[in-house]
């Protein structure tokens, strides 16, 4: 039995929620996106949001063009004020990444994804400053210089690797940088700009950003970085298979770039992992799995004590960077699928939002937190095991002594696991539809559903004793309510047949 305080250790970190992915920004033109980040925001409510492709030709932002034999650049907004309005309006502020590279100002051809984002340097930083510059300026023009500088603006995606950034040329990256950085402070001091943006496996870019940043006198007013825990990609059609770390490596990935910067001048800056998640492929089926959720649940129980945010990767299976999906689980990174079919660990993210801000306790399997009237809530999960050699146990046993503010305590139980709040075994078990019809989409919609049980519990000398088996790969949330009992004084159950009381 686990005593649990009743004075609160603490606050409750919201690093959890402070932003979440969103692959490439244009989609927020769509519909059913639109409809998906409704959902996620009613549910959760995330503060930021950032996916690459501001200033890549989807958007098309920057629109050159031939008058009277001269060159002139013409820089258009439309889609930028549609997304950003949408964003907005959805109660979410854009975490700007600055990227890909427009194809006219582009030195090269080569690109990302299917979409074709070109991570080439640019032809000329002149143009690329301008074009920085540009936006940003409508940006504050738009929205109000308050607003814009609550915005972080992030140069470019993952530069350490020659997928994203032309050879993974770490000077031109600096050189890139550099006059991001110095554009950005042109506009208004007081707009938040930072870096690198590096993926796992590249730390020591951080070291060497540090002393680039000091040397050169450039500004830096956040640092960021990935994380992701999987192995290499074994491809089957349409999809991988990976191996995984144990979650705890994604914990240490979070504490790195405070434990290297530590004695630089980036030392006290916020620490943004403005990408994390198991796999980095969004057609490995882990994504869509109870497992999932269970796996990831330490990581937003104490990845506060290391980053500023982490910011899951990404929300919506509306995303697209290999081609368009192929079924409805396809093991696309978003907690919610195309169709708005909410995931295993979406609902880790639901549970998570419903917890108070007094942290009361921690461990390995659980977190406790108490709300300003009194609730006690708690977030239990499953261990799992990454390696996936074994199923991980059937049942996993906790027991916790809770304070209550009352005598008794309303007790509702809110329960994912391979078979409750978890759509895909559903859709298994259907035949894994690669387009359900309407009434196989009602019933996945109604298998994502939580399983709820409600019950009462004494709490004699203001403490309740709770006992939880969790099944395998199961995260579940206890909400603990003070009673206050109304019943009326002539109320007795046993007289419902119209017996006399004895």
């Amino acid at each position: 039995m686990i005593s649990v305080p009743a004075d609160p250790m603490g606050r409750l970190s919201d690093a959890w929620r402070h932003c979440v992915g969103t692959g490439r920004i244009e989609l927020a033109l769509r519909r059913d996106y639109q409809d998906s980040l409704a959902v996620l925001q009613r549910d959760i409510g995330f503060r930021y949001i950032r996916g690459h492709g501001l200033l890549s030709d989807g958007m098309g932002v920057h629109r050159p063009y031939d008058h009277e034999g001269a060159r002139h650049v013409h820089h258009s907004f439309t889609y930028v004020d549609q997304v950003v309005d949408t964003y907005l309006a959805a109660g979410i502020r854009p975490f700007l990444e600055l990227g890909f590279m427009p194809t006219e100002l582009a030195l090269g051809t080569q690109t990302v994804f299917w979409w074709r984002g070109n991570v080439t340097p640019p032809r000329s930083h002149r143009e690329w400053a301008d074009l920085v510059r540009a936006t940003l300026a409508h940006l504050v023009d738009r929205y109000g210089l308050d607003e814009v500088r609550t915005w972080p603006v992030e140069v470019w995606n993952e530069p350490n690797l020659p997928d994203f950034w032309q050879d993974a040329d770490e000077k031109a990256y600096h050189r890139l940088y550099e006059v991001t950085a110095h554009t950005v402070k042109e506009v208004d001091a007081g707009l938040q700009v930072g870096g690198p943006a590096i993926s796992p496996g590249a730390d020591d870019w951080l070291e060497r950003f540090a002393e680039f940043a000091e040397d050169r006198d450039v500004p830096v007013d956040f640092v960021s970085k990935h994380a992701y825990t999987s192995g290499p990609a074994h491809h089957v059609p349409f999809g991988v298979h990976q191996t995984l770390a144990p979650a705890s490596a994604l914990l240490d990935q979070f504490a790195t770039p405070r434990e290297l910067l530590k004695r630089t001048r980036l030392a006290e800056l916020p620490v943004h992992i403005t990408e994390f998640n198991s796999s980095y492929r969004p057609d490995n089926p882990i994504h869509d799995t109870a497992f999932h959720a269970a796996y990831l649940a330490p990581v937003l129980a104490h990845g506060g004590d290391f980053a500023d945010s982490f910011s899951y990767w990404t929300f919506s299976d509306t995303f697209e960077e290999t081609g368009v999906p192929t079924a409805l689980f396809h093991g696309g990174f978003g907690l919610l699928t195309h169709r708005q079919v909410r995931k295993p660990t979406y609902h880790l993210y639901a549970f998570m939002a419903r917890m108070g801000p007094d942290l009361l306790a921690r461990g390995d399997d659980h977190l406790v937190t108490r709300h300003p009237d009194g609730r006690v809530t708690v977030v239990a999960w499953a261990p799992v095991d990454p390696t996936g050699e074994t199923p991980g146990p059937d049942r996993h046993a906790l027991r916790l002594s809770l304070p209550v503010a009352a005598r008794e305590a309303f007790v509702r139980r809110s329960t994912v696991d391979e078979e409750h709040g978890n759509a895909y075994t559903a859709w298994r078990h259907m035949g894994s539809p690669r387009s359900p019809k309407p009434g196989q989409l009602d019933v996945l919609h109604e298998a994502a559903e939580p399983a709820r049980s409600h019950r009462r519990l004494p709490a004699p000398q203001g403490r309740a004793e709770l006992d939880l088996s969790l099944a395998r790969n199961e995260i579940t949330l206890v909400e603990l309510t003070p009673v206050a009992d109304e019943i009326p004084p002539w109320w007795d159950e046993r007289r419902l047949f119209g017996r006399p009381a004895t």
